[in-house]
């Protein structure tokens, strides 16, 4: 019998009190994320109506009343839910319009899985505020314990405790299978690690194309995905991927392979992880470029063809697709609490896989690593970055904490956490 991956009850997300707050003091709240990733559903809970701009049944009145009339369609209760507007980019003038005319709060969710090409008149300042979302993390869908929070760590609560049977074997398959709904909420089986791959043939055969009209070959889009996934989590230039491409035989130009990456980057495909730069003691030269992810592991295990059994027997991709699920889970908890995620590493070559920074200035190190024999390695690493950030400017780290695939969370006589990211949350 076929698995049923239909899901029939709402798992709640961490953006939902974002969204609930946000609604509180914005005229319109615009949801952005990859496609497939859950925004609809989540606007669905708040939203008292709704138009679809993507139904076949009227696809084609919708586009044609964004033309001629396009406050037609924003009538309806409040909050209105308009999904996937970037099909009418006019309509983003149309909704900042409506906010200044009815001087309400809370009025309109925006939903969208691609950066319209063509932008409105008008920016949206003061009327428009930004959400972003990503595919599930393993604690909204539940493969997580959700034993260790990432605010009490910040609020430095001392000793945790928890404990998480996921082992390698697990961490592949949850890398495989990606945090989309659909795949995440359904029983274990094959049929769920197939919407990776049946995502990564959508961006390829249709999204590169349709989201800026541009014609682009699907083939050369597999590639440059399979390419880019072979840099998960590392600082690669673009020009190093070119030259990959062609040592495989596969010569592209500049400006196609720029072009690719750039339409990946509009429909959220994309989602690198941006450089942090501390104030240190040592005058030594921080790097400014990005470190390479999806927005899902399951993109870079889907473009390489790979399966659980496949990375079982290739630790090294493994090992840089788990870096990329936690960073991804850290992305979604981080945001809950007003923080961004980046990545540090200097001209000596001291390296934090990830650093979450905090609005109100306090920052935690993370190490990512496979196996219990690396955590000396990484607690020791985290260390010495932390002695190295001039603490008279940033303050001291709220704390340093090594990522592992499973087993107990502890906190070692140096200070450093030990946190399967299976007992993580928010």
């Amino acid at each position: 019998m076929v698995p049923d991956l239909a899901i029939d009850v709402y798992a709640p997300r961490v953006i939902d009190e974002l969204l609930e707050e946000k609604l509180s003091y914005a005229g319109a709240v615009v949801i952005r994320g990859p496609k497939w990733c859950g925004k609809t559903e989540a606007a669905l809970q708040k939203a008292r109506s709704a138009v679809m701009m993507q139904d076949p049944d009227t696809r084609q009145s919708n586009l044609l009343l964004a033309d001629t009339k396009p406050s037609r369609l924003l009538q309806g209760e409040k909050p209105r839910l308009i999904d996937e507007w970037q099909e009418a980019p006019q309509l983003w003038d149309a909704v900042r319009f409506a906010v200044d005319r009815e001087k309400l709060t809370g009025g309109y969710i925006l939903t969208g899985s691609a950066t319209p090409a063509e932008k409105g008149r008008h920016s949206g300042t003061g009327r428009f505020t930004f959400l972003d979302m990503l595919p599930m993390s393993l604690h909204e869908s539940d493969d997580s314990t959700g034993e260790v929070s990432l605010a009490a760590l910040f609020a430095g609560d001392g000793e945790i405790d928890g404990y998480a049977q996921t082992d390698v074997e697990d961490i592949a398959y949850l890398v495989c299978r990606g945090g989309w709904p659909m795949a995440a909420l359904s029983d274990r089986g094959p049929l769920s690690l197939e919407m990776a791959y049946d995502y990564v043939s959508v961006i390829a055969e249709e999204d590169i194309s349709r989201a800026d009209g541009v014609d682009r070959n699907a083939q050369y889009a597999r590639l440059i995905m399979a390419e880019y996934a072979r840099c998960t989590a590392s600082q690669a230039a673009q020009t190093t991927l070119r030259k990959d491409l062609k040592a495989r035989g596969t010569e592209l130009s500049r400006d196609t392979v720029d072009s690719y990456i750039a339409t990946l980057r509009k429909l959220y495909v994309i989602q690198d992880l941006s450089a942090w730069a501390p104030s240190l003691h040592a005058k030594s030269r921080i790097t400014k470029s990005p470190t390479r992810h999806f927005a899902d592991p399951s993109i870079a295990a889907a473009a390489l063809k790979a399966s659980p059994e496949s990375l079982m027997r290739d630790m090294s991709t493994l090992g840089l697709l788990f870096e990329s699920l936690c960073v991804r889970d850290l992305r979604v908890y981080a945001q809950a609490l007003k923080g961004e995620v980046f990545h540090y590493r200097d001209e000596s070559g001291l390296e934090a896989d990830a650093v979450v920074a905090l609005r109100d200035g306090r920052y935690a190190l993370f190490e990512m690593k496979m196996g219990a024999s690396l955590i000396d390695a990484g607690a020791a690493n985290l260390l010495k970055i932390s002695e190295k950030i001039n603490a008279g400017v940033m303050g001291e780290p709220s704390c340093c904490v090594v990522l592992t695939p499973g087993g107990y969370a502890y906190r070692r006589n140096d200070g450093v956490y030990v946190v399967p990211i299976t007992c993580l949350k928010p």
